[in-house]
């Protein structure tokens, strides 16, 4: 029985993006790659296509769409061979906080720039001082009548170059609880006092544009925060389960990839005139990397329904971003050993998608932040 009911026009739209991709982001993965960014004229194209915050209303723009609509587009960007046209990162993380909790006047404003891909998004909540940590956050936030002016530093922002808007963590200096005095913004590109730094080199996920974000006396209007003044942390706190159930379905799906393409490259490599998937050696390794992907895979799919169900997962969801991005990362190294030289040649597909599964166990909460949320719920 399978546990996700997708429709007709879910299979369409499937059918539909990936066409989309392979015409439009696969064939140039390569180049984004040694470029360090993709352009953002894709973004636009993605927009266009009606493939970006599909769960956004129509009066704004969107769709509308369920989240197997999210979970298709996290599937099928996930295998493109690159990560700098990280859609879920602006459809199903930054923009859902202006979804869920902007004002009338910042959705009109903002959403429909973000359905077409006129509008590239970032969340900026990482500082050198501040990682899984959110009160540790340092970024100042005060009040001046109608203004408010952010003053602080953010690193390692996902989108940075290209996002043409940006939704701040910051925190009201006056206010001792610091999870309390969290607030959550949103800042233009362009705004005076707000720049962009380094283009930061990283040894994965080369193209996707990350870099660090500079707020001196950057003054914005007040009506620009989102929801109320104080409840950053908890809005935060909210969104995190779909952030990381995010991570994990593009964690299994990535090792669905791997694992497809090392065990066509273990039937078709020989050695003394026989493929090398007749090993037992090599057949077991295989059959280990299926059992664990087919498992991640059950366990995200019931995850996902249970979501979508409005279920409250944050411990389950913490759990599953740990265990699936350790997998790939399993699967990466172990494919990777199974090559033999060929590994040694970036001619070698899993040479990258080694690289890239390293930070998926750092961002969006490190997997030791995940035990220890699944740790206080097991009363340890």
């Amino acid at each position: 029985m399978e546990i996700l009911n997708y429709t007709e026009e879910h299979k369409n739209f499937r059918e539909r993006l990936r066409a989309f991709l392979e015409k439009e982001v696969t064939p140039f993965a390569d180049q984004w790659e040694r470029d360090g960014i993709v352009p953002k004229s894709v973004w636009r194209k993605m927009g266009q296509g009606g493939f970006l915050c599909t769960d956004v209303a129509p009066e704004y723009g969107g769709m509308g769409g369920d989240f197997l609509y999210s979970l298709v587009v996290a599937e099928e960007i996930t295998v493109t061979r690159q990560t700098g046209l990280i859609t879920p990162l602006h459809s199903d993380i930054v923009v859902p906080y202006i979804n869920s909790f902007g004002s009338e006047e910042l959705k009109k404003k903002y959403l429909p720039g973000c359905v077409s891909g006129d509008i590239v998004t970032a969340v900026a909540m990482t500082e050198s001082g501040a990682g899984s940590d959110l009160a540790g956050i340092q970024t100042a936030a005060v009040e001046e009548g109608d203004d408010v002016v952010i003053d602080g530093s953010k690193t390692f922002i996902s989108n940075g170059l290209n996002a043409d808007l940006v939704v701040v963590a910051a925190r009201d200096p006056a206010v001792e609880n610091p999870y309390e005095a969290l607030s959550l913004y949103v800042v233009e590109s362009g705004t005076p006092g707000f720049t962009t730094g380094r283009h930061l080199e990283k040894m994965g996920m080369r193209s996707q544009d990350t870099a660090e974000l500079f707020f001196s006396k950057c003054r914005i209007p007040k009506k620009n925060r989102i929801g109320d003044k104080g409840m950053g942390f908890l809005m935060l706190m909210q969104k995190l389960q779909q952030e990381r159930l995010v991570c994990a379905i593009m964690g299994v799906t990535g090792a669905e990839q791997i694992l497809e393409w090392i065990v066509n490259y273990c039937k078709q490599t020989s050695v003394a005139d026989k493929p090398i998937s007749k090993s037992q050696a090599v057949q077991f390794a295989l059959v280990e990397m299926a059992t664990d992907v087919k498992l991640g895979r059950t366990f995200v799919d019931k995850l996902v329904a249970e979501h979508m169900e409005k279920k409250d997962i944050i411990v389950e969801t913490a759990m599953a971003k740990y265990w699936t991005t350790e997998m790939l990362n399993r699967v990466a190294n172990r494919s990777l050993d199974l090559c033999g030289d060929f590994a040694m040649s970036e001619k070698c597909p899993i040479v990258r998608a080694w690289r890239d599964a390293k930070i998926m166990t750092i961002f969006a909460g490190t997997n030791e932040i995940m035990k220890n949320i699944a740790a206080k719920f097991m009363g340890l």
